[in-house]
């Protein structure tokens, strides 16, 4: 039997995933595509690989059996790509790395240069994505290292295969029209009655603002759903609603926005991840070296020397 690698990841994330539909998404793929390879491996394979049920597909036996298998090759060519890196020490390397709007342009300019002067071997390749698909893209492969934030209160779902470095705590602010609020913290219950400017509530930051406004006991009424914090502050600006920024975004807020730290606790943890058995990986180990850094010098709370560590996701 001879199959490809490219097609042995599919059949994972199929066994991962359970639609087709939710492969090619995964993978930036058109379903077509993903259909057409997962039939040639069943052709390479000389077996039955797959059996309909609704939408879903599901694995037969000997699917299962393959997939087994396929995990354990796809790891290890990952593991021999990593020993040959290690080789080339400083001499040359390449990560994928996830970031989102306010990541990109407040730490990630900083956190290259600093990666450029200490290790100009690595190239880093970014692309930006939201922030609920990046543990899923390190997972599954797509990319190296992804910024991942945690709200105090709704944390972003964990996975056993991978870890994360606390970068930075994020103070958030009420974004509103200039002296549109009064002097000092805001309470969020005091500015229930105004109407928002929200990323939608499927998005991790819109579900985390939503449970904090019923945490302060009442329900926003959101009159803008827009995803990007600098274009919900440019709303706000004109007066028309409030919305909460972290740390990051508040350094892109355009003339007419007063920001008012909120007396609520509610921050969030900008971490980043990266799969466990890639945390002595070299160029892994600079390059969030290097974002620290940034940060850092960016003036955000970072995390004392204890919490620098590593933590497994769980």
């Amino acid at each position: 039997m001879e199959v490809t690698l490219h097609r042995l990841k599919l059949l994972r994330e199929l066994r991962r995933r359970g639609t087709v539909r939710a492969v090619a998404e995964a993978l930036h793929y058109s379903t077509s595509t993903v259909s057409q390879q997962l039939s040639l491996l069943e052709r390479e394979a000389g077996a039955d690989l797959f059996a309909r049920h609704g939408r879903r597909i599901m694995l037969t036996e000997a699917g299962e059996l393959l997939a087994d298998h396929a995990d354990e090759i796809l790891d290890a060519v990952d593991s021999a790509g990593t020993a040959i890196e290690s080789l080339r020490d400083g001499s040359g390397a390449t990560l994928h790395a996830g970031v989102w709007a306010s990541v990109a342009t407040g730490l990630l300019p900083t956190g290259l240069s600093l990666l450029a002067e200490r290790s100009p071997g690595i190239v880093v390749h970014s692309v930006e994505l939201m922030p609920e698909a990046g543990s899923d893209a390190v997972r599954d492969g797509s990319l190296d290292v992804a910024f991942v934030i945690d709200y105090s209160n709704y944390a972003m779902p964990s996975s056993p295969t991978l870890t994360r470095r606390l970068v930075a705590v994020e103070q958030m602010y009420v974004a509103a029209r200039t002296d549109a609020l009064g002097p000092g913290p805001v309470e969020l219950a005091s500015i229930a009655s105004d109407p928002w400017i929200l990323s939608d509530a499927r998005s991790h930051f819109g579900r985390a603002v939503r449970i904090a406004c019923r945490n302060a006991g009442f329900e926003p009424e959101v009159r803008h759903v827009v995803g990007e914090q600098p274009t919900a502050m440019a709303l706000a600006a004109a007066g028309l609603g409030v919305t909460l920024v972290s740390d990051l975004a508040a350094r892109t807020a355009p003339p007419g926005v007063d920001l008012t730290p909120l007396a609520t606790t509610f921050e969030r943890n900008l971490s980043l991840t990266y799969r466990i058995r890639d945390e002595n990986r070299w160029p892994v180990r600079r390059f969030v070296d290097a974002v620290v850094d940034a940060a850092r010098a960016a003036g955000l709370r970072t995390p004392d020397a204890t919490l620098q560590t590593t933590q497994p996701e769980t």
